[in-house]
């Protein structure tokens, strides 16, 4: 008898199991179809706990209930509910790649990127297929991993020169040595490699630490090497190292040299982290001071006329296809902000000036800005105290003032030095001072280019800069008598020679772009080819306009379309058609299509500055108020960008952002395009109405040395490329076809269409063959676009004056290739990602 009881009572336990799963799970149900996603979320939990076995066939939709669970309270900012949620869900499934990478997607929309990698290449490895998860792992990977460890670890000779200084530090006596920002950990196996008896790794970046404790390990030294997990101003004595050190290395400088902290960090080093300096003129052991490697850098510069540096920082023109800009604001790039800005802001831009597009021409010859001593603790606290100093710089060459460009040489120690100069063979970029302000900015041979140097906010800064003519030959910068009056002419004459920086008067507006939006502002063929398109549109709409007023040619009386307006035209025809910009950034396409004709032109710009300085340009043009909007402030909610401009009217043109600079494709815009379709009264159109995106292949070493580590010959036979490569992107991009060294192996082939206008005519993937037209070895596939705005106006987006970058997919291994051979492309597009791959 106990034992049937025994049985009776499991049996109805059983039962009553069964029972409350089939309740809870009709009640999910019903939940969900309320939208009631919380409850329903809870009773899911309950089955799933209850009944294990239910997993494979309630997994979709207990998915479509998280997700939906999980941004209700997204948008209620309960993020710590919504985390609890994941961590649940992953508890029931956990090699689940659809959780791991929507867990990822709330991770970085909240700003914590390391661990949103975690969960994006977790995704990927349960399913490398997985397109959504390959795509935000990429994304994020260019975050965490910058692609310039890529290009340095490969730069055998840097390398090299930093080994031999490091083992003259060691062999000469130092043997305690800490790495500051150790990235792979490359500088720290140097160390021990010496023969260090001690040695110190520390790096912040989350992603960067876990890199190089993987690197460490697997070159057998994981217990040689300490790896700290903290910033080196927040390393303690004897908490996490036992005693002060004997040796620093580090690299932690950018184009610039201070902008990654090294002045701050050396302070603090020299202060708490390091034995004493050596004394001066005494001979001891090394291993009884302390010493930094690199030892000194020094600072040199040279101004430049250099037309693609011109034409990102300075608007150009005082009229855009037919939009008169002269006078009405004043443009500037962001570097030119922080020169006057109490904000931290870096105060240059880099390139690569070895590549940049067109060249460059030195004006000046290279000038040394100044010296820092790294051993030299005093010399390093005056840097952020001392006071701006002024340098002058002969004009040697006549041109146009666009530039300074800065570069250093790193001393690493009396024997090893290490150059960024523009002519050198390196792994460096050059930081670049755009000229912005001036009144004119033609020099010629004897005149002089004066400048303001200060190290503040941990950057290098150069401001002021300006010029004076050879007439002039005064020098007022440190005077503080009164100048003679008795030669009056000599001194109009050098008032009239001298130009300034100085900003103007508060009466001319400031707008600060971009330089990408500045790009773009000086791209006349991209704002001429709208102009011509729209007009089209519009006078197929009105076929009643007069012509004249529709401005179509831009020989057009743009006086007789104000005068038309100012009279009053909207009045006339209460009906105007209505135009979208929904374009990324600052754009003047409503100005243009506003003086085509009686429109209602809307623009998208978010910035109050930028809504400024649109209205500026419309009153300089006779705008009738009306005429330009802002659409984002008709807007209840300003994500669901996409509707009417009223109840009942629609839109006659939409005009998309469907190319980023960068190269790529827009995330999301085949979504945007299907819902204007359906918000376009019938003629309207969507600009542009398809993208014919074209591609070659070609031979190109630097693609592959800027994409992965190539082996281990370039880290001098330490084990790094397979930790770091797992953080490669298939995709290069902001590149310039124009300038990169490579070697055409074919011709240019169309790759894909994307048709906004007719999505019949688009397929997700498609296959291309190629024929080779010359030996050698396939690395790359570069790739730009054909933007049609219709079938007779299109840009492409590799010419010369175009405000865009080109994008490349690196193969993974190189491909041999013979004149004749025939290879196969299968080209796919994935939201906004391109994959191509090779088949032979």
């Amino acid at each position: 008898m106990p034992n049937s009881n025994a049985k009776f009572h499991r049996g109805g336990r059983e039962a009553g199991r069964r029972e409350l799963v089939s309740r809870s799970l009709q009640s999910a149900q019903h939940c969900l179809e309320n939208q009631d996603f919380g409850t329903a979320y809870a009773h899911y939990l309950l089955v799933l706990n209850l009944a294990p076995e239910l997993k494979t066939s309630v997994k979709e939709t207990f998915q479509y209930t998280l997700f939906k669970w999980a941004e209700e309270l997204d948008s209620l900012a309960r993020i710590q509910d919504l985390f609890n949620c994941y961590e649940q869900a992953l508890e029931l499934y956990p090699n689940d790649e659809v959780i791991c990478n929507s867990m990822g997607e709330h991770l970085f929309r909240m700003g914590f990127r390391d661990e949103a990698a975690g969960y994006f290449h977790k995704a990927v490895k349960l399913n490398p297929d997985f397109a959504d998860a390959k795509e935000n792992f990429y994304r994020v990977a260019n975050w965490l991993v910058e692609r310039w460890h890529f290009i340095m670890l490969n730069d055998a000779k840097r390398n090299l020169t930093y080994l031999k200084a490091i083992e003259n530090a060691v062999h000469s006596g130092s043997k305690s040595v800490l790495d500051i920002g150790t990235g792979t950990g490359i500088l720290s196996m140097f160390a021990k490699k010496a023969g260090a008896s001690s040695v110190y790794a520390c790096e912040l970046s989350k992603t960067m630490y876990e890199l190089a404790c993987d690197v460490v390990a697997a070159n057998n030294m994981e217990r040689e090497i300490k790896l700290l997990h903290l910033k080196s101003l927040d390393i303690e004595i004897p908490k996490d190292i036992p005693e002060r050190v004997s040796l620093v290395v580090t690299e932690t400088v950018d184009a610039g040299l201070f902008g990654e902290g090294i002045v701050e960090s050396l302070i603090h080093a020299w202060e708490h982290l390091l034995v004493q300096p050596k004394p001066k003129n005494q001979d001891i052991s090394a291993g009884d001071y302390g010493r930094v490697i690199p030892a000194s850098a020094t600072i040199f510069g040279m101004a430049v006329e250099c037309n693609e540096i011109r034409r990102h920082h300075r608007v150009g023109m005082q009229e855009v296809a037919g939009v008169c800009l002269s006078n009405s604001v004043q443009f500037f790039s962001p570097t030119y902000d922080a020169a006057g800005s109490e904000e931290t802001v870096e105060p240059y831009t880099t390139e690569k000036l070895s590549r940049i597009p067109g060249g460059y021409r030195p004006l000046t010859e290279p000038c040394q800005v100044m010296t820092v001593d790294f051993n030299n603790l005093q010399e390093l606290k005056s840097l952020a105290t001392r006071k701006p100093w002024k340098l002058s710089l002969p004009v040697t060459e006549g041109g146009i003032l666009d530039a300074v460009v800065v570069w250093f040489v790193l001393q690493l120690d009396d024997d090893h030095t290490l150059s960024t100069s523009p002519s050198e063979e390196t792994c460096w970029e050059q930081a670049v001072y755009p000229v912005q302000g001036l009144l004119d900015y033609s020099v010629k041979t004897g005149d002089t280019v004066m400048m303001e140097v200060c190290c503040q906010d941990c950057y290098l800064k150069i401001q002021k800069i300006s010029s004076s003519t050879s007439e002039c030959g005064m020098d007022f910068s440190d005077r503080d008598d009164t100048l003679s009056l008795g030669n009056e002419a000599e001194l109009c004459n050098a008032l009239a020679g001298l130009q300034t920086t100085s900003k103007q008067d508060g009466s001319t507006p400031v707008c600060v772009l971009e330089s990408t939006e500045i790009a773009l502002l000086n791209d006349l063929p991209y704002h001429e080819c709208f102009k011509a398109a729209m007009s089209k549109v519009l006078l197929s709409l009105n076929p009643s306009k007069d012509l004249q007023s529709m401005d179509v040619d831009g020989h057009g009386s743009g006086i007789n379309l104000q005068e038309n307006q100012n009279n009053s035209s909207l009045d006339v025809d209460p009906d105007p058609l209505y135009i979208l910009d929904v374009s990324e950034g600052f754009s003047i396409l409503p100005i243009i299509a506003g003086k085509l004709g009686p429109v209602r032109a809307y623009s998208s710009v978010e910035k109050e500055q930028h809504q400024a300085a649109l209205h500026v340009i419309a009153e300089a043009n006779h705008f009738p108020k009306e005429t330009l909007e802002f659409w984002l402030s008709h807007l209840e909610e300003e994500s669901v960008v996409l509707q009417r401009p009223k109840s009942d009217k629609l839109w006659s043109i939409i005009i998309l952002d469907v190319i980023e600079t960068s190269g790529l494709i827009q995330q999301e815009v085949m979504e945007k395009a299907a819902i204007s379709r359906c918000l376009l009264h019938s003629g309207g159109k969507i600009f542009p109405q398809y993208v014919l995106v074209y591609g070659m292949l070609v031979e190109s070493e630097s693609l592959l040395l800027e994409s992965a580590v190539q082996g281990t010959e370039p880290t001098l036979g330490f084990n790094i490329a397979p930790f770091i490569n797992q953080f490669k992107v298939p995709v290069r991009v902001y590149l310039d076809l124009s300038t990169l060294p490579c070697v055409p192996l074919s011709k240019p082939a169309e790759l894909l269409r994307l048709d906004l206008m007719n999505p019949l005519l688009n397929s997700p993937s498609r296959e291309v063959k190629v024929q080779i037209c010359k030996s050698g070895r396939v690395t790359a596939i570069p790739f730009w676009y054909h933007i049609h705005l219709d079938e007779d106006h299109s840009l492409n987006t590799s010419d010369e004056s175009s405000h865009w970058k080109q994008a490349a997919v690196v193969l993974d291994e190189p491909i041999p290739v013979q004149v004749g051979d025939e290879l196969v492309l299968d080209v796919q597009h994935h939201k906004s990602n391109i994959s191509i791959t090779v088949k032979r």
